[in-house]
């Protein structure tokens, strides 16, 4: 628990900032922690990695199997490049409830 000078100090820096950076602070009261990602895979990247698989399915059936490996480690690259872009679920939202005491 604040004291009452810390309360004080507290209060007037706030009033400072709002003052100082006001678009900060509507980022701040709007509850958003980060701003938003994109929900799926990028497009381009799976339909990369759809024809490198392909090509690497017609160099094994021709019989370079060391062109059709390599080609198969880049789309499976490129999926893994789409899939860590892509945001664990959604972005995690401040709710009134989990401010301290004071906001």
């Amino acid at each position: 628990m604040l004291s009452r000078e810390d309360s004080r100090r507290l209060a007037q820096l706030e009033r400072q900032l709002r003052r100082d950076d006001p678009e900060f602070c509507a980022r701040m009261t709007s509850g958003r922690l980060e701003p938003p990602r994109p929900k799926r895979p990028s497009l381009s990247l799976i339909l990369t990695a759809v024809v490198i698989w392909t090509a690497a399915v017609i160099l094994a059936v021709l019989g370079w199997w060391i062109a059709a490996a390599a080609a198969a480690f880049f789309a499976t690259l490129v999926i893994a490049v789409a899939l860590l872009r892509r945001p664990p679920g959604r972005p995690r939202r401040i709710t009134p409830d989990q401010l301290p005491p004071g906001f």
